[in-house]
């Protein structure tokens, strides 16, 4: 496999920073929050070059709903990390560090069955829909990332208990504002990607595909937080909720493309 090297790297460092971001949750003092942060950058990088290696053997970053969702894994911990550069949301990093490991794990372990998903198949239509699909959910599970981090804070500080989180969080205004600002830009992105996919569907098969119906939800559930945060002032722990709900939605679209993939069904 093209750039092997490359990506057992990657996740053996996401997976150092995996346990070095928990480690920081507990310790009393954040003495591994540097090298939490250096282990997260290094894997950042090996899967950079990981990506890189299979463009130069001819395998787009799409070519396939496992390769996507290595590259989803590769965007959302991008979204943190340059976020980072301004905010110091070094909890949300327990939460992007795990989910960075547990996506490439499924991307290297979802192999193609006999007539899988291939990038000939995908045509250009194909491919802007999963490139836009993907760079759309990688915002989505940024927003999610914040949003937990959120709903643990604002528990913590409801019942009066103020716990490592809180202690080494972000404020929940900080993290609201965060949030929507990455659903703002994903919900268009996500939308033409939505449009190009039953473009693309019809042509090649006739018809929408019934995960389709799952991407509405996801997209219905965006589309009211940006309204209801407009209209009604919807904030804090009914925006988190609501942005917990469209990314469950997004992550079984991803399942269904990964089990077809798999199955070559």
């Amino acid at each position: 496999m093209p750039g092997a090297a490359w990506f057992w790297g990657a996740l053996s460092l996401y997976g150092v920073a995996t346990v070095l971001y928990l480690v920081f949750l507990g310790q009393a003092k954040g003495s591994v929050s540097r090298p939490a942060q250096g282990a997260l950058l290094a894997g950042f990088i090996a899967h950079f070059l990981e990506i890189g290696a299979r463009g130069i053997a001819g395998l787009h970053p799409v070519s396939s709903a496992g390769d996507s969702v290595g590259f989803l894994a590769w965007l959302l911990v991008g979204a943190f990390l340059i976020t980072q550069l301004k905010r110091r949301l070094l909890a949300v990093g327990a939460t992007v560090a795990p989910a960075a490991l547990l996506l490439l794990v499924s991307a290297r372990f979802a192999s193609p069955g006999p007539g899988g998903d291939t990038t000939s198949g995908l045509g250009v239509l194909g491919r802007v829909h999963i490139s836009l699909a993907t760079l759309g959910v990688s915002l989505f599970a940024f927003a999610t990332a914040l949003a937990v981090i959120y709903l643990f804070e604002e528990r913590q500080l409801k019942h009066k208990h103020i716990g490592r989180l809180v202690k080494k969080g972000i404020a929940l205004e900080t993290l609201d504002t965060l949030l929507h600002r990455c659903v703002q830009v994903g919900f268009p992105i996500f939308t033409v990607a939505i449009v190009a996919g039953a473009i693309w569907s019809g042509k090649k098969n006739g018809g929408i595909r019934p995960e389709y119906s799952v991407a509405m939800v996801a997209w219905c559930s965006f589309a009211g937080l940006l309204l209801a945060r407009q209209a009604a002032g919807w904030r804090g722990r009914r925006a988190a909720l609501m942005t917990l709900v469209g990314f469950s939605a997004s992550l079984v679209v991803l399942a269904i493309y990964l089990v077809r993939h798999v199955t070559g069904g």
